[in-house]
This record gives C-alpha cells, structure tokens and sequence, in this order.
C-alpha cells in the first residue's frame, strides 16, 4: 500500500513540475513578446520621423512682424505636404535676401494685380481694396519702392506681416515677391503658449 502511496506522489510531482521543454517555451514566449514590443517601438518612432518630415513639422515664431494674430515665442504646426499657397494662409519661407527663415501672410498669388496706396494705407487686389481684420495697423510702411499694379508671376506670391508697420516683407527689395519653391509650409495650429492652443486664422 505505502509503495503504490509513493508511486502516486511520484506521479503527482512530476505532472506539477514544468518540463524542460515548457521552460524553453516560456522563454521564448517571452523573447518572442521582447522583439514584438521592440518592433512596435521602432515602428512608432519611423512613423513619428515620417509625419515630421513628410506631412508637419514644428516653428517658432520669432519677432513682432505678425502681431496681433501671433506672437514672438508662440510654437506652430506647420504643414507642408502637397501644400499650394492660397491667399490668406500663413506661411514660413526662407528669404535668401535676408538670409534667414520668415512667417508671412499670403496677400497675392500668382495672376493677381496688387497695389499699395501708402498714404490711404489700403491694399487693392485685383481693382478692389482688402478688408484686411487681421492686421494691427494700416499699411504705411513703404519699404522704399511703389507697389503699383504689380503683377505677381507664375509660381510667386506677395507676402505681408500682419503688423505692416513692423514687417520686412514682400514690399521690401530684400524680400521681394516669393517663389513657391521657398515656402515651407502654412502654419495650420499653433500648440504653444498653452492659454491660446488653437487654429491658426
């Protein structure tokens, strides 16, 4: 009886205690769940290096020349994938005349007819005058030439800071009319400061 006792408890032990083979299993279970979760995390940060190079990336504003609609220090996503300038967006740009990267207004796209009236401070696009909400203050500011009825050629835009009077841009020789080419991107969402998240308008 106490020898079939024991056969049984022999029998019992080695049902409970995990064979080799289980071990090994469970290993690699675990090496296999490792390299998933390494996979997983190389994929996120390809796509995140992706999204940033390809579709957005991030800017920061610097100086006053778009006062009030932004704000030196304010950071911005900027969009640049399959992107075509449109009157009104607001766009980065490297200026090879100033030798430094921008953020502008788009006032005038290719085909349009812009000018100036200095005095008046009123823009006409196309033989109408702007209503322009979102600058600070009238257009006085002449940068030392007319924009009288200037055209703006295939593949450029005019550019203007919001607040004209603070703002080297289109209206400056240093600047001048942009090409497309040099646009960056339109800034579409502005995520810092964080009391004024929101779109860019």
């Amino acid at each position: 009886m106490s020898e079939q006792l024991e056969e049984i408890n022999k029998n019992t032990e080695s049902e409970n205690k995990p064979s080799e083979d289980n071990k090994k299993e469970h290993g690699f279970d675990i090496v296999n769940e490792l390299i998933e979760w390494v996979e997983s995390f190389v994929f996120a940060i390809f796509m995140v290096i992706l999204v940033l190079t390809f579709i957005v990336r991030v800017v920061e504003v610097e100086g006053p020349s778009m006062e009030d609609t932004l704000h030196d220090g304010d950071r911005l996503l900027l969009t640049h994938f399959n992107y075509t300038p449109e009157r009104g967006d607001i766009v980065v740009l490297n200026s090879s005349g100033l030798d430094e990267t921008i953020i502008k207004r788009v006032i005038a796209v290719e085909g349009d007819t812009i000018s100036i009236d200095f005095t008046s401070g009123t823009v006409t696009l196309n033989g109408e005058v702007l209503k322009e909400d979102y600058i600070k203050e009238i257009t006085l500011r002449r940068e030392g030439r007319d924009i009288d009825n200037l055209k703006i050629g295939e593949g450029q835009v005019f550019v203007m800071g919001d607040n004209r009077n603070h703002s080297t841009d289109s209206r400056s020789e240093a600047v001048g009319v942009v090409n497309t080419d040099d646009i960056l991107g339109k800034a579409v969402f502005r995520i810092y400061p964080v009391d004024n998240i929101g779109k860019v308008s």
